[in-house]
């Protein structure tokens, strides 16, 4: 009756299951060169950005100091690599014939989709806690409040970039996918003003307002910097725009993908 009711509640979910995440995560914690890539390369950035001057710790800025704001955004930075890389390795599945046999499981493409994110965020949520604890150790002061409001608008805005990398998985070939990723997410980074401030105006402002990454950093910023409202409903647009457009066209070429089974 329990594997009945399982089954009903699976087929309801579109094939979601449990055991299926689990052992996806399982996975995931298995492959050590990204566990290390995820994170170690983000509080290395913090290193090098946050902690190279007295300036940084001494001077305060909005709730804190600067440092602080050098650790919000390498937590976004760190949230956004590790998700992406997480929702990429479906390349290395589709490489092997994986997701084809997915397709004659009762597994849905969104629930597949929602799956991969989901694996993608638990790393995810290791790298802002791995940058956090860096940064409280070289002096980053806020409150306690802004702390675990950025953290977890960092960790769960990470979902946009789990499906921006399962649509890149899916477009692109297994061996290409993270040597193409690297390069675009450090110019996403830039674009979106997460290694360095945008201007309040200016043409290079505006076109930032339309990249991906700028509406992550913005919200997951806000509870430090208080920016502006008319600012926070940009970034909130931005944010929730793109991830319709990753989750969708990771869903499109899915079933593209495997259509022939």
């Amino acid at each position: 009756m329990t594997t009945l009711t399982h089954n009903r509640t699976s087929l309801v979910l579109g094939g979601f299951s449990p055991t299926f995440l689990g052992l996806e995560i399982k996975r995931l914690v298995r492959n050590r060169r990204t566990v290390v890539f995820t994170l170690v390369m983000p509080p290395v950035f913090f290193v090098i950005f946050g902690t190279q001057s007295d300036f940084t710790s001494n001077y305060a800025f909005a709730q804190g100091n600067v440092t602080a704001f050098v650790a919000i955004s390498m937590a976004v930075y760190g949230a956004m690599l590790a998700a992406t890389s997480g929702g990429a390795m479906v390349s290395v599945e589709r490489a092997q014939g994986w997701s084809r046999q997915l397709r004659l499981t009762p597994l849905r493409p969104v629930a597949y989709i929602v799956t991969k994110m989901i694996v993608a965020m638990t790393m995810g949520l290791a790298s802002v806690l791995v940058v956090f604890a860096v940064a409280a150790g070289f002096g980053a002061d806020m409150p306690i409040w802004v702390w675990v409001s950025s953290g977890i608008i960092a960790w769960l805005g990470s979902s946009v970039f789990a499906a921006f990398g399962l649509f890149m998985g899916y477009l692109l070939p297994s061996e290409n996918v993270m040597q193409i990723l690297g390069p675009v997410l450090a110019v996403l980074a830039f674009a979106g003003g997460l290694f360095v401030p945008l201007a309040d105006s200016g043409w290079f402002a505006d076109i930032a307002k339309f990249t991906p990454l700028y509406g992550l950093a913005t919200v997951a910023r806000a509870p430090f910097t208080e920016p502006s409202f008319g600012t926070l409903v940009v970034a909130v647009i931005n944010l929730v725009v793109w991830a319709g457009l990753f989750i969708a066209g990771a869903a499109v070429l899915f079933r593209r993908d495997t259509k022939r089974v």
